[in-house]
């Protein structure tokens, strides 16, 4: 494992801070053989990738390595390749009538040195993903994965070596100290995907720096059952998008509400759903252990607890299959009547344990999602079009996908963020381009133009001229 130090890291900043200077708006040509060289080191290397998060969970399915990683930042660095010189033109803005023949734009503007902090979740995804769009804005990178992946994290540091100069990307490793220290770095942009406790620490470090940061955090998605879905096919999607890396992604579905009465009967279903996707378990690849033991422990804690308070546990094991001492594998949970003041109704699972909670209408499951923290998603699942707009409308989250879940975060076309607790400010596509840019408003005026009128000495014309504009403005 490479270890980086605060002294060291002060270094690999200084370094970067000082070639940026030397380069302050890379060319298009420029910031394309970044990408490129990005694209090509994934291409050669996507085996490596597959063994090393497997390493990293002690079992993690290929095909999700493959899916949920190296294909979304892949489609990421094509999608900015193709519009990479459309998004560095300077953009046309209306000119006020009373200010032409001069014009507005807004200008493009690399930041400097950029910071990513990422988590062990979908470690390679949030490292690059971010880092691609601080390239494409004519950044420098310089990012510290997590300590709980260090199989990937040394394909990071050497990726960094053979791909690029220390001063174009550089990947620094360590513990928890280290990760202090680099977010009290005076980055020109700091990028944190993580949980929304850590967040709050690690926008506190920035302030003293007065760094701008983008925190992608997390929160407890809710997905609403409408009585006009049809649940079959929900519950198939809602198991596919909970199990998805064992529920250890951001935007996983925390709980389902269900018109009252159902929950017997949509927990059959997800039972069926689960059963389809996995008929095994223990050995099955394509389903993902846990992270840690630590992680492990925590989620079956959370579940004994409801269990103590009276809720109903549903395992969903469909082999009947037990787990080996070794394993950190977890069985689907599905969970019943939890009490309110539970573990797993007030914090983010991460897990595949899935809590329902019956509600006895429209009012009551906007009362239930309104009366939390702003989640990172919604789902809902229905035909109604009119209760669907009511929902929309009425709830604030990060992304909403409709009848599905998890695809809303795909969209290099649509941004992807938080709001409130569950982070700040959004990225992929154009969105991370701008993240990771200044757009300078930049006003040209023209030889000749009336802002002589606005010039002392002040008189009859300038009172005049001003309650007309006062009119018009």
């Amino acid at each position: 494992m490479h270890q980086g130090y605060p002294t060291d890291l002060a270094a690999r900043f200084e370094r970067q801070r000082r070639a940026f200077a030397l380069e302050p708006n890379p060319a298009l040509a420029t910031r394309l053989a970044r990408l490129d060289r990005l694209a090509a080191w994934l291409d050669a290397h996507e085996h490596d990738i597959v063994r090393a998060i497997d390493a990293d969970f002690q079992g993690r399915s290929t095909h999700e390595t493959r899916l949920a990683e190296v294909f979304i930042v892949r489609a990421g660095l094509r999608h900015a390749r193709r519009h990479l010189k459309h998004w560095m033109r300077a953009r046309r803005v209306p000119t006020a009538l009373h200010f032409r023949p001069g014009h507005n734009r807004l200008m493009p503007q690399p930041l400097g040195v950029t910071g990513i902090i990422s988590p062990w979740n979908y470690p390679l995804q949030l490292s690059l993903g971010p880092a691609l769009a601080a390239f494409a804005a004519g950044n420098r990178v310089l990012i510290k994965p997590s300590e709980l992946t260090p199989a990937l994290s040394d394909l990071l540091v050497s990726m960094a070596r053979d791909t690029f100069a220390p001063d174009e990307l550089d990947v620094v490793v360590g513990d928890v100290e280290l990760g202090k220290a680099f977010a009290g770095l005076p980055f020109d942009h700091l990028f944190f995907t993580g949980s929304t406790q850590v967040g709050r620490v690690v926008a506190q470090a920035a302030a003293a720096n007065l760094t701008p940061v983008t925190l992608e955090l997390g929160g407890k998605s809710p997905a609403i059952l409408d009585a006009s879905c049809n649940v079959a096919v929900a519950a198939q999607r809602i198991a596919f998008g909970k199990l998805l890396n064992a529920g250890q992604t951001c935007v996983a579905p925390d709980y389902l509400l269900v018109p009252t009465g159902t929950a017997d009967s949509v927990a059959s279903q997800l039972t069926r759903a689960v059963a389809r996707l996995y008929p095994t378990l223990a050995a099955n690849p394509d389903y993902t252990a846990i992270i840690s033991e630590r992680h492990r422990a925590r989620l079956a804690d959370m579940v004994d607890e409801a269990r103590r308070a009276g809720a109903r546990i549903l395992e969903v094991n469909p082999a009947g299959e037990t787990f080996g001492t070794s394993s950190r594998k977890f069985a689907p949970t599905i969970v019943i009547g939890a009490p309110a003041d539970t573990r797993l109704m007030n914090e983010e699972i991460f897990g595949p344990v899935l809590p329902i909670v019956e509600y006895a209408n429209l009012d009551d499951a906007l009362a239930y999602v309104q009366g939390r923290a702003r989640p990172l998603a919604l789902y809902w699942f229905g035909e109604d079009a009119s209760r669907r707009d009511r929902v929309l409308r009425e709830t604030v989250s990060g992304g909403v996908t409709i009848n599905d879940c998890l695809w809303h975060l795909v969209q290099e076309s649509q941004p992807f963020g938080g709001v409130g607790q569950s982070g700040m400010g959004a990225y992929h596509g154009q969105w991370g381009f701008d993240t990771f840019s200044k757009l300078k408003p930049v006003f040209h005026q023209t030889r000749w133009n009336g802002a002589v009128l606005f010039h002392p000495p002040y008189g009859r014309v300038f009172d005049l001229l001003l309650r007309t504009l006062s009119r018009l403005a």
